[in-house]
């Protein structure tokens, strides 16, 4: 418990902070600093063109909107021309934004032109806030940057906006704003800095956050789309996945009817569809003989892509030569490898790359991480390729079927931007879903990165919690430095729910379950309160506890099922956090996404939670009743050489070098990996004896596997007396991922040993849910 002083001394240091802040400076110390607002009052203006575009007004009004909230000054907007005018005749404050800025200083511009990225590909975003006398000139090298340099004003005052909506935003109480010397002029090194929201997620506040955070929308159209151009070349019987593809006549047909398009200097969205492609067309046999991508388990179809694409290219370059439109495409699935054969990409063409299947938790640097090692690679290969033309399609949430539980990313995002910078490409575009539950700073990070590689996330993180906490900064700090600790130091390198209890233990959630009572202690005596930053420091400690609730309710289901095999109490936990998640939509529709996209199957959180409702009655005596739950821990090998069968292991005596693995969490999480943390792939065994009584085995007797991947064998002392098939990929298998082998009249009184042998060709290996024995109820 945190006492009485602890909790005065928390919100002293919180009104200090917040609510009788004096003044902030913007820019270096000066003998001869320009008051914007002097205690609530002001005689400065924003100045903007008359024909001011909609963005550089939006801007304008965010400063005027701002320095508001900070001071209670209002600060006039003029737009008029005769106005303008009188105030520039003014020794009045003067904060003049945009082309109003070019026009009245015109060495910005030559400033802006130096600063700028050279040679750009699409648009470089520049920026330039400059004061001279009482005049405070913002203004960037195009439209967008225009609001940029405005944002860095209000950052250098304090202001953050972490999250879309009101809830994000962290506006400090002043008395005083000011500017002193100030020059001062940035480029980012990326061109694309973009995030779009995907699965219907909630836009609300996205346009106002991408502004402040320096986004972009800058983006070549790369999507799913090349099926509508060669469906007239689907073979017989054949789909358009079975298209011949380095053809000359498919990039003909192709680029005939993409032609005006491209001569009219539009940009051109030519991705391969969502799929793994397969042609039988000759040439693209040998382009693909070339390479083999174990990650779809494939053939690698790059080669003969680029081969596609080069072509195309050059037919609408020799057709439309002065056009300046570009050509995108995605670097997906089985064309995700770099080709091997075709060594540079015609110029229209620009790649993004989308790493889907890849590790999305560690960085391109991390020793624990051989995909991620592998991706950097890739990604400086295709740098050299595309002469630096890429794009990283970047996923994120990067858990991409999950449960509303915080999926952090930064530690990794912050040193891969590294390598994005040197390795010279566009930038990066990252499809979202908002769903901040989940994502929380995900995005404020990509936007502070991606404008500034050199950005700091500590220091980030240090600024961060007392302006969005309040009084609870400290016990809040400790509470996500658990769990980004968490996500740094696990093993896991997939992609998918079944990793969750391996991040979020039950050490962890009792951890974090102290530290937020801490902090809704010392947010208490807020909750009265009017003022705004204690209304916002309140709500933010409800959204917290939300959070909280709901993944203490999710991992207690997992528990309840994967360890406990006890559905009924696992399906009243998964209730209650489905209910949860309702609390935290209705709070703010930001914060999920399943309310629009709907959720089928039982890939889904309400299809978990089916599940387990369907095996209740197996286990309650209605279809069946459960005999025992087998042993949590088994005895477990690997077997890379697949000797296993030869030297009889299901029939032998377990002696070294068996080791134990828990049958609640899937091997590759419990360190399962090969010596440079490749998950590792091969064969795996699993063994565990039961001691039953005559009476146990009387009956239609079964043995049912909750939740297994891979191929599968069963023996029962020494005797092999089930299979279960299973596709390599393991997303195409039966989410329930559920094996239920008949054993009647195959079990005897006393000790019977049960082994279970396994083939992982990919990812995820082994048990993830604690098996049991059950009869059925005749």
């Amino acid at each position: 418990m945190i006492g009485p002083k602890a909790v005065f001394a928390a919100l002293w240091l919180s009104i200090l902070g917040h609510t009788l802040a004096f003044s902030q400076l913007a820019g270096q110390p000066s003998n001869n600093p320009l008051v914007i607002v002097n205690s609530g009052q002001s005689t400065a203006m924003i100045l903007i063109d008359p024909s001011a575009s909609q963005t550089e007004r939006a801007a304008a009004a965010d400063l005027h909107n701002t320095i508001e909230k900070m001071t209670g000054a209002k600060v006039r907007v003029l737009a008029d021309a005769s106005q303008i005018q009188k105030a520039l005749a003014s020794s009045q404050p003067l904060l003049i934004v945009g082309q109003l800025a070019l026009s009245l200083d015109p060495t910005l511009q030559g400033l802006l032109e130096r600063t700028q990225k050279p040679n750009p590909v699409l648009r470089s975003d520049a920026i330039a806030l400059r004061r001279a006398a009482n005049r405070v000139y913002l203004a960037g090298n195009n439209t967008d940057a225009h609001a940029y340099a405005v944002t860095e004003l209000l950052h250098r005052w304090g202001c953050r906006w972490y999250l879309p909506t009101e809830i994000g935003e962290c506006i400090p109480d002043l008395q005083e704003l000011s500017i002193g010397e100030l020059e001062y002029a940035y480029a980012s090194p990326f061109e694309v800095r973009r995030y779009w929201l995907s699965w219907l997620g909630e836009d609300s506040g996205k346009a106002e956050f991408m502004r402040r955070n320096r986004f972009n929308d800058l983006n070549v159209p790369n999507g799913h789309i090349l099926g509508q151009y060669t469906k007239e070349l689907i073979p017989p019987r054949k789909s358009m996945f079975n298209v011949p593809i380095s053809e000359d006549k498919t990039a003909e047909h192709v680029a005939d009817q993409i032609l005006a398009t491209f001569k009219a200097g539009k940009d051109v969205q030519l991705g391969m569809e969502d799929g793994l492609y397969e042609s039988d067309s000759l040439q693209d046999k040998e382009l693909i003989s070339l390479q083999y991508d174990k990650y779809f388990q494939t053939q690698s179809y790059t080669d003969a892509f680029m081969v596609f694409y080069n072509k195309v290219a050059r037919i609408l370059q020799d057709k439309a030569p002065d056009s300046k439109a570009r050509i995108g495409f995605l670097a997906y699935s089985n064309i995700t490898l770099p080709p091997v054969q075709v060594a540079k990409a015609a110029k229209p063409l620009v790649a993004y790359l989308a790493p889907i299947d890849f590790d999305p938790i560690h960085s391109m640097d991390d020793p624990r991480s051989a995909p991620r090692r592998e991706l950097k690679e890739i990604l400086y290969r295709w740098a050299e390729i595309m002469e630096g033309r890429v794009v990283i399609y970047d996923y994120d949430q990067s858990m991409l079927v999950w449960r509303d539980i915080p999926n952090p990313s930064h530690h990794a995002f912050a040193k891969d931007v590294q390598h994005y910078r040197r390795a010279g490409i566009l930038g990066v575009d990252t499809e979202s879903r908002g769903a901040t539950a989940t994502t929380f700073l995900n995005l404020y990070f990509r936007g502070q990165l991606l404008w500034n590689p050199d950005a700091i996330p500590e220091t980030l993180l240090e600024e961060f919690y007392p302006k969005f906490y309040g009084p609870a900064a400290k016990p809040m700090q400790e509470y996500w430095s658990e769990i980004y600790r968490a996500w740094d130091s696990t093993l896991a390198t997939e992609h998918e729910y079944f990793v969750a209890p391996s991040i979020y233990t039950p050490e962890l959630i009792a951890a974090l379950k102290v530290k937020l009572q801490q902090a809704e202690q010392l947010i208490r005596p807020l909750e009265a309160s009017q003022e705004r930053n204690s209304m916002l420091f309140v709500q933010r400690m409800r959204f917290a506890r939300l959070q909280f609730d709901l993944m203490e309710a999710y991992m207690a289901m997992v528990h309840a099922a994967n360890t406990q095999a006890d559905y009924l109490s696992a399906v009243a936990y998964g209730k209650r956090g489905l209910e949860i998640r309702e609390q935290l939509t209705q709070m703010n529709p930001t914060f999920t996404t399943y309310k629009k996209i709907g959720e089928s199957g039982y890939a889904w959180w309400p299809g978990e939670v089916q599940q387990y409702q369907e095996l209740v009655p197996w286990t309650d005596g209605s279809k069946g009743t459960r005999i025992a739950n087998l042993p949590l821990v088994w005895s477990f090998r690997t077997d890379p050489a697949n000797q296993g069968i030869e030297q009889r292991w299901y029939h032998q005596a377990i002696q070294s070098p068996w080791r134990t693995l828990r049958t609640d969490l899937y091997a590759q999480a419990q360190g399962i990996v090969t010596e440079d943390y490749q998950s590792y792939t091969g064969h795996l065994w699993y063994d565990t004896q039961i001691e039953l009584t005559s009476e146990q085995i009387q009956g239609q007797v079964h043995l049912r596997f909750p939740g297994i991947f891979n191929e599968c064998w069963l023996y029962v002392d020494g005797v092999e007396l089930g299979y279960r098939p299973f596709k390599g990929l393991w997303w195409l298998n039966d989410y329930r991922f559920e094996w239920d082998v008949d054993l009647t009249a195959k079990l005897k009184p006393g000790m019977n040993r049960l082994t279970v042998r396994l083939y992982n060709p990919h990812h995820f290996g082994g048990m993830f849910r604690r098996p049991f024995l059950y009869r059925v109820t005749k």
